[in-house]
């Protein structure tokens, strides 16, 4: 009993248990006007919709719409995940928001000797057209905001595989909306063999994208840069902004390269950034970002259109902060982060459901995750006044102080030549390394605490125990089966026709556009694999990635 009250005297007299931000910048007891007297309203912060937007994109924020409600989902068969987006729509999600499995992440088909059990074990599979056939099945394109979060190496074929079953309904392209992830540097930080996600053959596929959709599909976005999973490394804010910046800034010099104007296609660049755990220092981030992101397109490339200037982005709320010990307790963490991502401005958002830890979702965590976000819409008041926390002493001072380090870091990176040549040299692997080192020695010090996991632990009999997510044993079974029916079925001879023809572009390299060519192989229901195999041997690879398979149809 002696031992319990001693607790109870600890926690009462217990202080903030770290003075410092998630990031590590020093937190002072109290801020005062002294710590904004220099801030220049109009030029730093501005009101909300006008330059440089860190108070929002928007003049009246969510008082015009609400964020789009977008829970990820995919798993099992085309059927399956087709099955989770419309119960997700029943219960009032209101955009779409489908993620590939590993297979279909490194560019390979389900029925891959290295796809076994892997086939819609963490994501849906998009081996084919008749694979997009089935998942969207029965939702209106024309009507919905479709998000596709897809490795870049397969984005160019995804997006062919949803344009030809739109083309196939009737719709105007135009009238498509929605978003790619289209980003050739993120697979390196998403553990994908170099094999998978050659960075010459994704440049010039996600420089396609953007070129093609720019012309034909103004309401798509046609790259998300994905700060997110950069974040999920372990790296601080500041870094998340500037690595995503300079991933961004390499892209959008990839695609000049082209020709097209900057305002050509800048309005359509969105971003996919985290919402991590502490509360004051990501609503700062998300403002900064804003800021920054506007002077870079002002300043650097000169944009005229007001819309380039702007930083869209969606948040998914960090599935690193979540953990496998007492599972529940995610439930208030990614309240917490989901409140961060709404006063900090955001366009859509995921909330990652309480297993993610453990598995994916189930309908019951799918819809407690989205029933997360209709609370914040509807009960809390939040969304009645744009940027409520603008003129916070604390909270100017720091959205100021990441805007310093992450212009900082930027500046680095811009010194050595940019962000491919950053990689290139190890440089962000090292600051990757050295983040995640620094973080499991303050966890393992108790510098940080993580509830659950370093203090107010429970035995692991004691702790919550659940009905999680299993992928059933039969899919992989499931999948083969379909891919061999498919192949006896098409006209195999159009599919080889097409991917000769695809061949034959990707060997010109940068002087043809291959979405048509792509496009033109997705009709003839040539296969992901086949597909992305053809456009590898184009560009002097392999056919396909594990050495496993040739082609074919052709050597």
């Amino acid at each position: 009993m002696e031992d319990k009250f001693e607790k109870l005297v600890k926690a009462y007299s217990e202080g903030a248990s770290r003075p410092k931000t998630w990031s590590g910048f020093p937190v002072e007891e109290v801020y005062t006007p002294e710590d904004t007297k220099d801030i220049d309203y109009k030029r730093e912060i501005g009101d909300p919709g006008d330059y440089p937007f860190t108070r929002g994109i928007h003049a009246t924020m969510f008082r015009g719409r609400v964020w789009t409600k977008r829970e990820v989902a995919g798993f099992g068969t085309p059927e399956d995940t087709n099955e989770r987006v419309k119960y997700l729509i029943d219960q009032g999600q209101s955009g779409i928001n489908i993620i590939n499995d590993l297979p279909t992440a490194m560019g390979v088909d389900s029925d891959h000797p290295m796809a076994k059990e892997e086939a819609g074990a963490v994501g849906a599979p998009f081996s084919s057209l008749k694979d997009m056939e089935e998942m969207v099945e029965g939702i209106p394109l024309e009507k919905v905001s479709m998000s596709f979060n897809v490795s870049t190496t397969v984005s160019p074929i995804v997006v062919a595989q949803y344009l030809a079953i739109a083309q196939k309904r009737g719709i105007d392209l135009a009238k498509l909306r929605g978003t790619i992830q289209n980003e050739p540097l993120k697979g390196r930080y998403c553990g994908y063999s170099p094999s998978t996600n050659h960075v010459d053959l994704c440049l010039q596929t996600s420089a396609d994208i953007i070129e093609f959709c720019s012309k034909y599909m103004p309401l798509w976005y046609t790259t998300n840069v994905n700060l997110y999973d950069l974040r999920e490394t372990g790296i601080n804010a500041a870094q998340e902004i500037a690595f995503g910046f300079a991933m961004a800034i390499a892209y959008i010099e990839n695609v000049l390269k082209r020709g097209l104007d900057i305002d050509e296609f800048a309005p359509r660049i969105a971003f996919y950034c985290s919402a991590h755990i502490d509360f004051f220092e990501e609503i700062a981030k998300l403002r900064t970002a804003r800021r920054i992101w506007a002077k870079i397109m002002k300043e650097r490339y000169k944009a005229k259109n007001p819309k380039s200037l702007t930083f869209k982005f969606g948040v998914h709320t960090a599935g690193c902060s979540l953990v496998p010990q007492q599972p529940m307790n995610n439930v208030i963490r990614v309240a917490y982060e989901a409140l961060a991502a709404v006063l900090g401005g955001v366009q859509s958002l995921h909330c990652c459901s309480y297993d993610e830890p453990i598995a994916i979702p189930t309908e019951e965590s799918h819809r407690l995750a989205l029933r997360t976000q209709q609370i914040l819409a509807c009960e809390t008041g939040v969304a009645n006044v744009a940027d409520p926390l603008a003129g916070s002493y604390y909270l100017e001072s720091l959205t100021n102080r990441i805007e310093e380090e992450a212009t900082m870091i930027l500046k680095k990176i811009d010194d050595m030549g940019g962000m491919i040549v950053a990689i290139e040299k190890g440089w962000i692997d090292q600051e990757m390394e050295k983040a995640a080192y620094q973080y499991q020695k303050e966890v393992e010090s108790k510098e940080r605490i993580i509830v659950g996991v370093n203090e107010f632990t429970v035995p692991p009999e004691e702790d919550v125990q659940g009905d999680y997510h299993k992928t059933p044993s039969e899919v992989s079974e499931k999948r083969e089966a379909a891919l061999k029916e498919l192949r006896e079925t098409r006209d195999n001879d159009v599919v080889r026709k097409g991917l000769k023809r695809l061949n034959e572009a990707a060997e010109k390299k940068q002087r043809e556009n291959l979405l048509p060519f792509i496009i033109e192989a997705v009709n003839a229901y040539a296969t992901t694999g086949e597909i992305l195999g053809t456009i590898r041997m184009g560009f002097g690879y392999t056919y396909d990635p594990f050495e496993v398979l040739s082609h074919p149809f052709f050597s």
